[in-house]
């Protein structure tokens, strides 16, 4: 529809929709373009793979790739009926750093003889497939607002249900369950179900934590009364450090409620108050947790023969993801060319020394890019809105991944200590990536609604 046949309308409010629905499509159809851009570029990494480890095309496993991209076209068609608005850049970056992380899962099962890679693509197909039925469901994210308590119950509930003896999937952290023979990681979707509860609260007490405090060095900080809160958050998260052994999750939390805090007051105080409870965790957990003690000393002295021939643990890991960075210098071995398989857990912890061995340096910053596009692009949705409740929820759900890819990132590269957390998007893990594209929906639904007020606009 040209400027022309919107002039020519007879009603203002007939020109106003009019330009609304072509602007709707235009951000569709921008979506239509980078969508099948990042699935070419997805079918390309799994082909790559499959000539530089096999020699040649392994076709069924490229049937599964295209049902996965397939999924998220049909979830392009849903946010053209029902969220016409929708920011046009998070499918394609959520459906490529996917593609790229299943790409390379593939890869290590080619050198150890396993299957997950298959199963990450059905949990990524399920993934997208609930993405879309979630956008399609919820019609407007205010709805969440109701129900602020009900998701923070359910939060804390999904934390604890790792320590009901017949639902405990094992392992070192007590962070799995175990139903119907399948390991899930409740803690994934509880981050989602306490960032709602963040929003929520802070809308209703927002004023309150803003307006009040005592000023010290320039800094206000807040009263007994209002501090309480965020202490409250604090001993949470040690708790879960404590009894779960997850000091990520524990960290993510606490970090993700510090910085909506931030965002909702204003107050740099409150920020300092959590970086000094953060630190003072994370030094006491050192002191009284003996595997907490250990990533310390495996970050400080990873070079150390004792530390790297430890068979309880070590450096061993640490030392050859590094080794596994050198190796893929400035433009890495090429996809399937590589040795990463080499490094302990290298399809999940290690998936960034993984990727950066066969891509390379250049290859890193690539993905490092998309990442930095996806939460922008979260963030600015959430600072262009008029509406709080959707403005903490984008700022806090953005603030979430980037604090897991520093983690994670910050971790494999030893600048700072190893955590027990996932690569968004990337790593293996079912149901990380289940919560992650809950995340692009509840996204979808808050940047339509932004487009949708007439002062909020995005570029």
């Amino acid at each position: 529809m040209t400027d022309i046949e919107i002039d020519d309308a007879p009603d203002r409010g007939v020109k106003k929709e009019l330009r609304r629905m072509r602007k709707a499509q235009r951000l569709r159809n921008r979506e239509l373009m980078l969508l099948l851009f990042a699935i070419l570029l997805t079918g390309a990494a799994f082909v790559l793979v499959q000539f530089g480890a096999l020699g040649g095309i392994d076709q069924p496993i490229l049937y599964v790739v295209a049902a996965m991209c397939a999924l998220a076209f049909v979830v392009h068609i849903v946010l053209r009926i029902r969220a016409s608005q929708a920011d046009p850049f998070l499918l394609p970056v959520a459906l490529l750093l996917t593609g790229l992380g299943t790409a390379m899962i593939y890869r290590i099962d080619l050198a150890d003889d396993t299957s997950a890679g298959l199963h990450q693509l059905m949990f990524a197909m399920l993934s997208i497939a609930l993405c879309g039925a979630l956008v399609w469901m919820l019609r407007n994210h205010r709805v969440l607002f109701r129900y602020t308590y009900i998701f923070g119950l359910t939060g804390l509930m999904l934390l604890v249900l790792p320590f009901i003896p017949f639902l405990n999937g094992g392992g070192n952290a007590t962070v799995w369950i175990r139903v119907a023979g399948f390991n899930f990681q409740p803690g994934e979707i509880a981050k989602i179900c306490l960032a709602i509860f963040f929003a929520g609260y802070l809308v209703r007490t927002r004023e309150s934590l803003a307006s009040t405090g005592r000023r010290i060095l320039g800094f206000t900080f807040p009263r007994a009364r209002e501090f309480g809160p965020l202490l409250v958050i604090w001993l949470v998260s040690m708790g879960i450090i404590v009894a779960q052994r997850d000091l990520g999750t524990g960290m993510l939390i606490f970090g993700m409620f510090v910085a909506m805090l931030y965002v909702a007051t204003g107050k740099t105080g409150w920020v300092l108050i959590g970086v000094v409870l953060a630190g003072a965790g994370a030094v006491a957990a050192t002191f009284v947790m003996p595997y907490v003690h250990g990533r310390f000393d495996a970050w400080i002295h990873a070079f150390d023969d004792t530390l790297y021939n430890d068979p309880a643990g070590g450096s061993f890991q640490l030392v050859n993801g590094l080794f596994g960075l050198a190796h893929g210098g400035m433009f890495g071995t090429g996809l399937g060319q590589g040795r990463p398989s080499l490094t302990p857990v290298a399809n999940s912890d290690y998936i960034i020394p993984s990727l950066g061995e066969e891509m390379g340096l250049v290859g890193l910053f690539a993905i490092f890019a998309l990442y930095l596009v996806f939460i922008s692009r979260g963030a600015h949705i959430g600072v262009a809105g008029q509406d709080d409740f959707g403005k903490l929820l984008a700022v806090g759900l953005s603030f979430t991944l980037a604090l897991q890819v520093f983690i994670m990132v910050g971790g494999v590269t030893r600048v700072i200590p190893l955590t027990g957390l996932t690569t968004p998007f990337l790593a293996a893990g079912g149901s990380s990536l289940l919560a992650n594209w809950l995340i692009v929906a509840i996204l979808f639904r808050v940047s339509d609604a932004v487009r949708r007020q007439p002062r909020a606009v995005i570029g």
